[in-house]
């Protein structure tokens, strides 16, 4: 009898065990941005946090991480607003709704920005016509973003000459010669156009005017402002397109898991922050930014201890 309870009793400790552990891959971002930094702080958070826990980081890009998820090849991911929002509805660039797809925290405001030489003559989009442009490779926000601001000024890449690439390889086209713009959405100073500017004079498009024609395709995108002095010999503020990174999970895991990652997140901002100054000073408040994306029940739990209410995702 006494052998039966003791098994009984170690059987029970690991069910309870296995139910907050878990092997959780994690889609991060492209070679270059500072999602792949951002992804391996969070491991370390993780599995300090859920012991047993295993995470495991794939490469990714924000529409790519919002199929994953939908398609269990992972189970959460670094997600951009407007993209997931695409997802949820299933707008193109995706070909059905998603449904497995539920928000965890919002971390930053990202800010797409275009990039030309300096002495390019460039001033305009419509300027491009006819230019070789690098952005990132398919299923990249940033990649999708290009396409978007190019019909807000009823261009297409058909007018230019596009090399879908990782970051690093478009600041070499770009210090070459090779491209004459370089998209990318990502926080800011960004690593890339920092050594970018460090090895040519570039400048930032003002990109205000684009604003309106990019909201009718999709109402998250914003105006937010790159301050002046954020890149090498950048004298002024420049006004970019701008959306919010956060981070998204599928809605199938099991709420306590997703509690204590969101918890976790809330409790070590500082260490994110060494990452990506853009976190800094994140509250749970901001991590419970309404982003048009249902929460998952176990951050709403998280949330709504901090007294903060949310539209979490209906079982």
């Amino acid at each position: 009898m006494m052998l039966r309870t003791m098994l009984a009793a170690t059987t029970a400790s690991m069910i309870a065990l296995g139910a907050q552990a878990a092997d959780l891959k994690l889609m991060t971002g492209p070679q270059g941005g500072v999602w792949v930094p951002l992804g391996g702080q969070l491991k370390e958070i993780w599995e300090q946090a859920i012991p047993g826990t295993n995470v495991q980081p794939l490469p990714g890009a924000g529409i790519a991480n919002v199929r994953g998820i939908e398609e269990g090849k992972a189970d959460v991911g670094f997600g951009n607003s407007i993209s997931t929002v695409d997802g949820l509805a299933g707008n193109a660039p995706f070909n059905k709704p998603h449904t497995n797809v539920c928000n965890v925290a919002t971390l930053y405001p990202q800010y797409f920005q275009m990039l030309v030489p300096a002495n390019s003559g460039i001033e305009k989009v419509t300027d491009l016509k006819g230019k070789a442009i690098t952005t990132q490779p398919r299923g990249n926000t940033g990649e999708l973003i290009t396409q978007q601001l190019l019909k807000a000024h009823g261009m297409s890449y058909d007018d230019v000459k596009v090399s879908y690439v990782s970051y690093t390889d478009s600041v070499e086209q770009m210090k070459d010669g090779h491209a004459q713009a370089f998209t990318l959405g990502t926080a800011i100073p960004s690593g890339a156009v920092m050594d970018l500017a460090s090895a040519r004079d570039v400048k930032l498009l003002d990109l205000s005017g684009s604003l309106p024609e990019m909201k009718k395709m999709n109402p998250g995108y914003t105006l937010v402002t790159v301050p002046k002095n954020t890149y090498p010999k950048q004298d002024s503020d420049v006004k970019v397109i701008g959306y919010a990174t956060h981070l998204v999970a599928s809605c199938d895991l099991p709420e306590d898991v997703v509690y204590k990652m969101t918890k976790a997140v809330a409790d070590n901002v500082s260490s994110l922050a060494a990452t990506s100054k853009a976190i800094s000073g994140l509250t749970p408040k901001e991590m419970a930014e309404d982003v048009g994306v249902p929460f998952h029940p176990g951050a709403a739990k998280f949330y709504k201890e901090q007294g903060i209410s949310v539209q979490a995702k209906s079982s």
